[in-house]
């Protein structure tokens, strides 16, 4: 197995060179250049890295924030739909799960946005923290994002 260092930087070439879609996708990328990695490895590599998953032409792939820094930021209604797996709430607080990885560029479509009940949000892998300014703002907030999420 590489040393960390190698093993980041081999997976920025990748990313960097291919249209990667998946973890699996990554870890076989990973295997041919002689490196192997579990998938709980890769995840965490990912996460320091800062990768985010961003939609492409072919689906949604893996890049860098800085690559699509000049990019303009999805937009829910192109992410929600791709990405959502549910969503629940309590007081002001709501909590959204989304496939794998899509908790970033949805955090960050969620921030863009710029809604006035929303006051931030926090991202994991799979899981957002959204903080509403009320308990009646979060039930705006999710019933505007189940709507999203749905296509309507």
């Amino acid at each position: 197995m590489a040393h960390k260092p190698e093993r980041l930087n081999t997976i920025l070439e990748l990313i960097s060179a291919h249209d990667v879609a998946s973890q699996e996708e990554l870890r076989k990328l990973l295997e041919k250049r002689g490196v192997s990695v579990t998938q709980a490895t890769l995840s965490r590599d990912l996460r320091e890295l800062g990768v985010v998953r961003v939609p492409g032409e072919n689906g949604a792939r893996y890049a860098l924030p800085e690559t699509v820094a000049g990019e303009a930021i999805p937009s829910l209604e192109t992410l929600l739909p791709q990405l959502f797996s549910s969503v629940d709430g309590v007081g002001e607080l709501i909590v959204l799960h989304t496939l794998a990885s899509g908790a970033q560029p949805v955090s960050e479509a969620i921030d863009a946005a710029g809604w006035r009940e929303v006051l931030g949000t926090v991202a994991g892998e799979n899981t957002i923290l959204v903080i509403c300014r009320s308990a009646q703002a979060r039930q705006d907030v999710t019933l505007r994002l189940t709507e999203l999420a749905s296509g309507r």
